[in-house]
């Protein structure tokens, strides 16, 4: 039986993409529960296995996925498996030389899983538990990051593209086709949503800031040089915007500074907007 309203074809962040699998019957799920030295995904990464061994998920390693979905087949129940460094299974090395211990569960908890989507489409963080876990209790899972640009030119057609091709869900507002006070009233922030605003006319941004600073949004940015930054922080607070919310506003924006082309600000403004999302989610 195939449950259409969690098919993986419906969920964006790769980080929930196993969890909606094992919502399926039949789908075991793999969640790292232990790291011993170093490995290249954090603590909680989750893989599936459908009952064919194929997978879906990333743990950074074909062969470890191979070997995970070759030992669930065999598995009649729950249990940590340690991998590399200190495993009984001499023949196998986890790359970097590390450790990792691998909760392995043939049959985990649907309605479990199927709770914890059901919160996360509803933009609420969520936590799965591990019953009998001594590594590891329970798995913390935060709402998919959103992104709401607004602004013109050819910038903002780039953070498009770049989102789209990310899989980042964005929200496109731009001048020429949207009355930005009539727009800005239809956005909701919540405390994983990014703000990014590309006017080169900066008379068009004053709105929709003073809305994104006195929400829940946990980035908020502006393009501009030190002219349009001083600019702004006095129209702001002609509006009775107060110090402490315009200093939540990040100026200039993106990792990577005086960009020059639209490809590169949008590369350097989404990198910068990522990072700061994922120290949250390392953080949950």
């Amino acid at each position: 039986m195939m449950l259409a309203e969690y098919s993986i074809d419906s969920v964006r962040d790769e980080d929930h993409i196993a969890l909606a699998a094992a919502c399926q019957p039949g789908v075991g799920l793999c969640t790292i529960v232990g790291i011993e030295g170093s490995f290249s995904r954090r603590l909680g990464a989750q893989l599936a296995v459908f009952p064919d061994g194929s997978t879906v998920g990333d743990l950074a390693d074909s062969c470890l996925e191979r070997q995970l979905a070759s030992d669930m087949m065999a598995c009649q129940g729950s249990r940590v498996i340690r991998y590399g460094r200190g495993s009984a299974k001499i023949d196998f090395r986890v790359p970097c030389g590390g450790g990792l211990d691998i909760l392995l569960e043939p049959a985990p908890d649907r309605a479990a899983c199927r709770s914890t989507i059901d919160a996360l489409r509803t933009r609420r963080p969520a936590q799965l538990a591990f019953e009998g876990c001594r590594h590891m209790a329970h798995r913390t899972y935060l709402p998919s990051l959103k992104l709401v640009v607004m602004g013109e030119g050819p910038e903002l057609k780039a953070v498009a593209s770049l989102c789209s091709a990310m899989k980042i869900d964005v929200d496109v507002l731009s001048r020429d086709d949207l009355t930005l006070g009539l727009a800005a009233r239809n956005v909701r922030y919540d405390l994983w949503t990014a703000c990014l605003l590309l006017f080169h006319d900066h008379e068009w941004e004053l709105a929709p800031l003073e809305q994104a600073l006195t929400s829940e949004a946990f980035y908020i940015g502006a393009q501009g040089g030190e002219r349009a930054r001083y600019d702004r922080t006095l129209a702001l607070a002609a509006r009775g915007v107060s110090e402490e919310q315009i200093a939540r506003l990040t100026s200039p924006v993106g990792l990577m500074p005086a960009c020059k082309s639209p490809r590169t600000l949008a590369l350097s403004a989404v990198s910068e907007i990522v990072d700061r999302y994922e120290q949250m989610r390392a953080a949950a």
